[in-house]
Order: C-alpha cells, then structure tokens, then sequence
C-alpha cells in the first residue's frame, strides 16, 4: 500500500500541476480583464513572477484611470524587478511614480526604481554610464525622501558606485603611468590624469595611491627631461612628495617614496656641479 502511494503521490503532483498549467492559459488567452487580475496577483503572491508579469501587462491598459490601476501599475513594475529584469524594471517605477506621484507605494517605487538602476551598473573596468544614471536616482530618492526607511540602503548603494567611480579613474591614472615608463611621452597625461582625479575625488579611499603615483609620474618626468627643464620639474616631483607626507605622514609608500626622493635629490645635485 505504501509503495503505491509513493508511486501516485507524483501522479497527482503532475496533474495538479497540468491542471494549473491549462488554467494560465486559458486565462492568458481569455478576454475576462477581472480573471486575469485575480490570477496575476496570486501568481505573484507565489513567486512565479513571469506568469504574473504576463497577465499584468495584458491587463494594465485597462486599468488606467481607475482605482485599481494603481495597485496593478505597482505589481506589474515589481514583477520585472523581482524577475531581474533591471532596465524594465526601472522603466515602469518610473511610470508608476509619473502616474501616481502621491501613492502611498511612492516611496517604495522610487527606491526600487533606483535600486533597479544600481543592479544595472556594471563592474568598474566597464563603462558607467549605467553607474552614473543609478548614482543620479538614488541622489533623487534621497534627497526627495531623508527620512525614508530605505534611506541607509541607499546611501551604502551610493557609497558604493562612488567607490566604483573612483577605482575605474584611479585606474586609469595608473595605467597611463605604467605605459609611461615605456613611452615617457605619455607620463605628462598620467599626471593630468592623478591631478583630475585628486580634484574630482578628494576623499577617496585610492587618494593616498594617487598622491604617490604622481611622485612616481613627475620623477620619471624630470629625469628624462632636457637639462634646461630638469630643475623645475624636480621641484614639482618634490613638492609631490612632501605633499604624501603631509596628508599620510606614515604612508605604506613610504619606502618606495623615499627611494623617488633619493633620486630627485641626486638629480638636483648633480645639476648643481
């Protein structure tokens, strides 16, 4: 008796499941406005998302202008949220807050809209162009709501694409710097770049790397300059140095600054004979 109960046990699991199976269809198929909301929203309730985003997007013409469309237009959004589908996702929070600006899900739209962006920005090798747009929604959000519930997430999002932004420029810096030391024509750029990055990002976590990268970039630059603009060129690659040491007295670069120091102090002598 037990073991045909196991073997029908997923018989019937099977039919139950043909049987709801056959009932989206007939519905997504159907014309009965008031039977694919109904169903939608209990697809949504267990998580099948796709199957509600489906009936909810036949469906939220017809709401527009009335009472439940608000509460379709929500839905509907999410169910692109929670299926991952970040660009759509962000699309309809913002259409849902264009429709109904003074929702009592308005917040919520908004910090989901914003979140969806965040999901969007890609890892900081990448262009962030995305990174830029999530940043400028969750400002929004932020400043639009100060005393949202969902405001310390928002914040972390933002902290964190702003880290992302000042990797990917750091980076760069960095690597117009490496190139130098094989073309000594690209160094001036390196130090644009160190410069533009230390003004753009004033309290970064990488500002104690570019201050040290520019000692490196400026070093490199005056040694191989020619004699008459060696000495100039020297005082910028000191004044780089003791602008580390003055905002990181005890810098992990320390060793490795010294050394540059050693060099434009040797130069300078030896222009000095």
């Amino acid at each position: 008796m037990f073991f045909n109960l196991r073997r029908i046990f997923p018989f019937l699991f099977f039919i139950v499941l043909l049987g709801s199976c056959s009932e989206y269809q007939k519905v997504l198929k159907g014309t009965d406005v008031k039977s694919k909301y109904d169903l939608a929203e209990k697809f949504y309730n267990e998580g099948e998302y796709a199957k509600s985003n489906r009936l909810f997007e036949q469906i939220a013409p017809k709401y527009i202008g009335k009472p439940q469309g608000e509460r379709v237009l929500f839905f509907f959004a999410d169910t692109y949220f929670k299926s991952h589908d970040y660009n759509m996702a962000g699309y309809q929070f913002e259409r849902f807050l264009k429709s109904y600006p003074k929702s009592d899900k308005a917040v919520e739209a908004a910090y989901l809209g914003a979140k969806s962006y965040y999901e969007l920005s890609p890892r900081y090798s990448l262009d962030q162009t995305d990174t830029d747009k999530a940043l400028q929604k969750l400002q929004l959000f932020i400043n639009t709501y100060p005393d949202s519930e969902y405001l310390e997430d928002a914040n972390r999002m933002a902290k964190e694409l702003t880290t992302k932004k000042e990797k990917k420029a750091f980076e760069i810096a960095k690597q117009y710097n490496s190139l130098g030391e094989f073309d000594y024509t690209i160094l001036p750029s390196a130090v644009a770049a160190l410069d533009n990055f230390l003004t753009d990002f004033p309290g970064s976590i990488y500002r104690e790397g570019a201050l040290y990268y520019k000692i490196e970039a400026t070093t490199n630059i005056a040694v191989n300059s020619f004699e008459n603009k060696k000495p100039e060129r020297l005082k910028e690659a000191k004044a780089a140095y003791d602008n580390l040491i003055k905002y990181y007295p005890n810098t992990t670069y320390k060793s490795k600054a010294d050394e540059l120091l050693k060099k434009i102090n040797n130069e300078t002598q030896n222009l000095s004979k």
